[in-house]
C-alpha cells in the first residue's frame, strides 16, 4: 500500500455520495507497500479502507472483489468490499478505479510466533478450499512467463555475479512445471505486512489485488518464505514448521507437492527477488512510496538451492 494518486477531502465527501456510509470525518494515506494508493476512510458510521488501482483496469477488477465478498461470506477472515447505492463494487476517484472495503482489527506483526505461524497456515489452508467454489478465473500476472520475460530487462543493471545466478535459476524454473498440481484461487501476496493478528488469532488477510488462479503449494511456498524469515533471511524451522502443520490440519499436501516443495520454495523466492528489482531499477513515482529490497529474496533463494531439510 503507498500513495501515488493523491485525494482530496472534499473530492473523497463527493465520491462517498455514492454510498450510505454518512459523512467524511478523517481521511489518512497508507505510506506503506508498493503497488496501489490506499488511505483510511473515516465516517460518521464506521472505519474503511480506500484502494485506488494504479495498474488494474476496471475490467479486472470485478475478479478481485467478488473473490474477497465470496470469501467473506464463507468464512475466510478478509474485509469484505462495500458495494454503493447502484450495487456495484468500484467506480473512477481521481481518475483510477477505486473501492472500499471493511477496515478490520488486528495489526501486522514483524516478528510472528510459531503460533501465530500454525494461524497462518490453518487460515490459508481454509481459504483454498473456500476458493475452490468460486467461478472466477485470473491466470498468474506474475508467473514463470512473467519473470522470464522480466529478467533479461533486468541482466544489464545488475552485478555479473547476481546476473548469472538469476539467469540460472530463471533456466532451472523453465525446466519444472507443475501444472499437474492441486490448482485454484491463491493469494500470491501473503507476507506478514498483509495479515491482520489479535494475538494468535486471525484477523484478517488483506491486499488481495495479487490474487489469481494457480499452484496452491505456490502460494504456500510465499508465505512460509516471508513468515518463517529471520532477520539475516534464513529461515527458521520452528516457524517454518508451524505454518506448514497449520495448513496439514485443514488440508494434507499429496505425495507430488512434497516431492515439488524444494523447487516451489525456490520458485516463489525468484518471484519476489525479480518483482522487487523491478521495482527498484524501473520504480513508480508517488507522494509517499516505499520500494522493498531485492536483497532479501535473493538471500533466500540461495539458502533454499543448498538446503537439505524441507519441514514436510
Amino acid at each position: 500500500m503507498s500513495v501515488y494518486t493523491t485525494v482530496g477531502h472534499d473530492q473523497m465527501q463527493e465520491w462517498l455520495k455514492r454510498y450510505t456510509l454518512g459523512q467524511l470525518l478523517d481521511l489518512q494515506g497508507i505510506a506503506s507497500g508498493i503497488t496501489n494508493t490506499n488511505y483510511f476512510v473515516t465516517t460518521t458510521h464506521g472505519r474503511y479502507v480506500l484502494t485506488l488501482f494504479e495498474t488494474l483496469k476496471p475490467q479486472e477488477l470485478p475478479y478481485y472483489l467478488t473473490l474477497m465478498s465470496h470469501l467473506a461470506r464463507h468464512g475466510v477472515a478478509c474485509p469484505a468490499p462495500v458495494a454503493d447505492s447502484t450495487d456495484q463494487f468500484s467506480s473512477m476517484l481521481a481518475g483510477k478505479p477505486a473501492c472500499l472495503v471493511s477496515c478490520l482489527q488486528g495489526a501486522d506483526v514483524e516478528r510472528p510466533s510459531a503460533a501465530q505461524c500454525r494461524a497462518v497456515g490453518e487460515m490459508l489452508a481454509q481459504m483454498h478450499i473456500a476458493g475452490a467454489t468460486f467461478p472466477g478465473k485470473m491466470d498468474n500476472p506474475r508467473g514463470p512467463r512473467w519473470w522470464s520475460a522480466t529478467a533479461p530487462q533486468l541482466y544489464p543493471r545488475m552485478r555479473a555475479e547476481d546476473a548469472a545466478m538469476l539467469r540460472e535459476e530463471v533456466l532451472f524454473q523453465d525446466n519444472h512445471r507443475f501444472d499437474h498440481l492441486p490448482s485454484g484461487v491463491i493469494h500470491a501476496d501473503l507476507f506478514r505486512d498483509n495479515v491482520l493478528l489479535d494475538g494468535d488469532r486471525i484477523s484478517g488477510f488483506i491486499d488481495f489485488y495479487y490474487a489469481c488462479n494457480d499452484v496452491l503449494l505456490y502460494d504456500l511456498a510465499i508465505a512460509v518464505n516471508d513468515w518463517a524469515r529471520n532477520d539475516d533471511h534464513s529461515i527458521d524451522d520452528e516457524r517454518a514448521a508451524a505454518l506448514l502443520t497449520g495448513y496439514q490440519t485443514e488440508r494434507k499436501l499429496s505425495t507430488e507437492e512434497k516431492r515439488a516443495w524444494p523447487v516451489m520454495l525456490r520458485a516463489a523466492a525468484l518471484r519476489f527477488w525479480v518483482s522487487r528489482l523491478q521495482d527498484l531499477y524501473f520504480p513508480m513515482s508517488g507522494e509517499m512510496t516505499y520500494t522493498k529490497e531485492p536483497q532479501v529474496f535473493q538471500a533466500v533463494l540461495s539458502a533454499h538451492r543448498t538446503r537439505l531439510h524441507f519441514w514436510v
